[in-house]
């Protein structure tokens, strides 16, 4: 009789446990449980699959909260080796609608709109820059 509560006790407790780690995994936090209301405005990811992959985004805010820009940041997709910038611009802001690769990737008209800059080097150290230019 023992032998068969504890089966049925160590069934439940999986059980348990099975249901939290689902439960966990499928709410984890996203991008739209965020408050800054972000939106992706444009994109750029060269084509280069056998060497650094450079991944540019431009995306703008309704407010300016810094943790949850990193956080943005830290939830775009980087790869090995590669480069992740992501370039904050208010709502309303001017913002570029085209990105090209390398240390100057949009018209420097826009600077002085931009925010806040995410870059996620290729050894994945994480720099987060208030107002980068």
């Amino acid at each position: 009789m023992k032998k068969k509560s504890l089966s049925y006790l160590i069934v439940a407790v999986v059980l348990v446990l099975t249901f939290f780690i689902v439960k966990d995994t499928f709410n984890q936090p996203g991008v739209e449980d965020m408050k800054a209301g972000f939106k992706e405005i444009v994109k750029y990811r060269n084509a280069n699959n056998t060497g650094p992959v450079q991944r540019i985004y431009v995306v703008t805010v309704k407010d300016s909260v810094w943790k949850e820009m990193e956080d943005y940041g830290n939830l775009m997709p980087h790869t090995k080796y590669g480069n992740t910038k992501v370039y904050f611009f208010m709502e309303n802001a001017n913002v570029p609608k085209t990105l090209e690769p390398g240390e100057v990737n949009f018209d420097p008209q826009y600077n002085k709109s931009c925010i806040a800059l995410f870059e996620k080097s290729a050894m994945s150290q994480v720099a987060f820059n208030k107002y980068p230019f």
